[in-house]
């Protein structure tokens, strides 16, 4: 594959209800769609699913356009890339900005699936025809967040993820349980907990819960280990996992029971798929965590999850759970609680120009 040109469309798509969680509301959305075009004309899609701010990590959405603007796609353009798996190589020399790296290397997974007429989840090595769906609930108050989950387990999720921290925690939980005793339940806490507050995590274990999400700090691993030794309920690192290596150490501490795989996160599908290879090695499920994204971005998480140890269902959720109308058609839906991988090539979904322009704040060229 060679490079022609590299599209940036900034994007702001408004959410049908704010998503709410301990550290940030949310009511739109703004996010960064690379196509990227090759010298025979095929064409890629990937996204940028950084925030506008840094609450979720250091990057942002103009971090990451100008590392993808200034750095990362002329260093690509001037290659010649016989696989997506180069892509990381390549911009080894660039620290950090996984989400920018993951925003390019994406459209060059399309891209390359495109070229080869196979789908993007062949093309990852998936095997799963349909992958199961979950839904992750906001914060919000507890009737109202009764009232959306009892709604998404009639459209058919069969997992639901609940926002926790230590103002809304235990009693939540217990009132979830009450009315949904046999629900795939798991309760994320956004690192809004220390280790002080273990007695009080303690207390979750007697609700059943499926796993407790990033429950410690961000950056951290040695506590979280001391927090699982003391928990019965399995612990998933989320943002503390930002690299394989961070994967490799963490299981290596028994830091965690799960871990939660964003592409965005670690810097890519290669990653990903290297991190998913590395649990599947030693009995650690993994599932797919969701970052707001578009029907592109879903499309490539719908492509991971249907690897063989994407074994819970993930925060992969029909286009109307999020946007009244996407930008990829046709829309991503939900049939009794399973989404269907696209067997067409590459990411399966066509891109919905009228919409892209609608929702469109910016574009370049480069």
């Amino acid at each position: 594959m060679k490079l022609h040109s590299v599209t940036l469309h900034h994007i702001k798509m408004t959410l049908k209800t704010p998503f709410v969680n301990s550290l940030e509301t949310v009511n739109d959305r703004e996010l960064i769609i690379v196509e990227a075009i090759d010298t025979d004309g095929y064409v890629g899609f990937g996204e940028g699913v950084a925030f506008t701010s840094p609450w979720y990590t250091e990057e942002t959405l103009e971090t990451s356009w100008h590392m993808l603007k200034d750095f990362m796609i002329p260093t690509l353009k001037a290659q010649v890339l016989p696989h997506p798996s180069d892509v990381e190589h390549l911009l080894k020399g660039i620290r950090r900005n996984p989400m920018a790296k993951y925003a390019i290397e994406g459209a060059i997974w399309d891209l390359y699936a495109k070229r080869e007429g196979i789908s993007l989840a062949e093309a990852l090595g998936g095997t799963a025809k349909r992958i199961k769906a979950g839904v992750a609930v906001g914060a919000s108050e507890p009737e109202v967040m009764l009232n959306e989950i009892s709604k998404r387990i009639e459209e058919g999720y069969e997992r639901i993820k609940v926002k926790i921290k230590p103002s809304q925690d235990l009693s939540l939980i217990r009132a979830i349980r009450k009315s949904h005793p046999s629900i795939d339940l798991m309760a994320d806490a956004n690192s809004a907990y220390t280790l002080n507050d273990i007695e009080r995590l303690k207390e979750l274990d007697q609700y059943g819960l499926l796993m407790i999400e990033q429950p410690l700090a961000a950056d951290d691993i040695v506590d979280h280990a001391l927090l699982q030794k003391e928990l019965e309920t399995p612990v998933c690192l989320d943002e503390s996992i930002a690299s394989y290596d961070d994967a490799r150490r963490a299981l290596s501490l028994s830091s965690c029971r799960i871990i939660n795989i964003k592409p965005g996160r670690v810097g890519g599908l290669s990653v990903s798929k290297k991190i998913h290879d590395l649990c599947a090695s030693q009995n650690i499920p993994v599932w797919c965590g969701g970052m707001l994204e578009s029907g592109i971005g879903r499309a490539h998480n719908i492509a991971l999850s249907s690897l063989p140890n994407f074994t819970i269902p993930g925060d992969v959720s029909a286009s109307s759970r999020y946007w009244e109308r996407d930008i990829i058609l046709p829309e991503v839906i939900v049939e009794n609680g399973s989404i269907a991988v696209p067997d067409g090539s590459g990411i399966g979904f066509e891109l919905n120009r009228k919409e892209l322009e609608r929702v469109t704040l910016a574009k370049e060229i480069r």
